[in-house]
């Protein structure tokens, strides 16, 4: 998609310093001014961009997900909102359990990694909806 390994590398930086929504879309428009449309693959990169931020916002330290769903651990093993943490596994009953590593294991069936990509950024805004505004 950028052909000049300048480029690429200087929005590759730019990208790892995102801060929010509202620059990561900046930064897209600014791609697509530049260099066209935006191919799947960009797409996707920038998708796991905002969902490193929510992270980020969450306090999660973790994702793993796979075909079978997510196991999401915290920074310092704590939540910002461990009541609305606790009534959201509650909510999710059978689809979600606080393992013994006080990691979180949310079930899903994601069978393509687009499902996975999608619902990784579902699950994540949802823990970030539940931290306290600052």
């Amino acid at each position: 998609y950028v052909a000049d390994l300048e480029n690429r590398m200087t929005l590759y930086r730019r990208l790892s310093q995102v801060e929010d929504k509202t620059e990561l879309d900046g930064l897209a428009a600014e791609m697509i001014d530049r260099f066209g449309p935006l191919p799947e693959e960009v797409n996707y990169l920038l998708k796991i961009v905002e969902i490193k931020g929510l992270c980020r916002l969450s306090g999660v330290e973790k994702v793993e997900v796979g075909p079978k769903g997510a196991v999401v651990g915290f920074r310092n093993q704590t939540f910002a909102n461990p009541a609305g943490l606790i009534e959201l596994v509650n909510d999710e009953r059978d689809r979600a359990k606080i393992r013994p590593d006080q990691t979180i294991f949310f079930k899903r069936v994601w069978a393509h990694p687009e499902d996975r990509l999608k619902g990784t950024f579902q699950l994540v805004q949802q823990l970030a909806k539940l931290v306290p505004a600052a």
